[in-house]
């Protein structure tokens, strides 16, 4: 499954076949997509991943229950910090842009990456050798 957050793109786990010297490991792990308007991001460089599954919008619903704020605070707030993104994306300079517990949003030569934090990874694929989870 994924989660499209309308106006900046989609995180989703993807399984993997990575074959190492003695054996072959099926391996899940994180990517993201991004979905902002390439006219205005004609200069950068981003990764296109294809998603297979279902693709889910935030829950906002959920946000709000795991926040204690209301419904339209939580949808608010996620679609100014969206364009404030998207904003800065198209002018520079290009911070990261930090998800808590999952990875940074980054940009480098042009280049824009998202690297995923150790721990989400190991917590999507505990099951996987330290070489699997190397590749991912």
């Amino acid at each position: 499954k994924g989660v499209l957050v309308t106006g900046l793109g989609t995180f989703a786990v993807v399984q993997e076949q990575f074959h190492s010297k003695k054996e072959a490991h099926v391996v899940r792990r994180p990517v993201f997509q991004l979905e902002m308007d390439e006219f205005f991001l004609q200069e950068l460089v981003f990764p296109t991943v294809v998603i297979p599954g279902e693709i889910k919008h935030l829950s906002y619903s959920w946000l709000s229950r795991a926040t204690s704020f209301p419904r339209h605070v939580v949808k608010d707030c996620v679609r100014e910090t969206t364009l404030l993104y998207s904003f800065q994306l198209r002018n520079k300079p290009r911070l990261p842009f930090i998800f808590n517990d999952i990875g940074i949003l980054s940009c480098r030569d042009d280049v824009l990456c998202m690297e995923f934090y150790c721990e989400c990874v190991t917590k999507l694929e505990s099951k996987a050798s330290r070489i699997a989870l190397l590749h991912t």
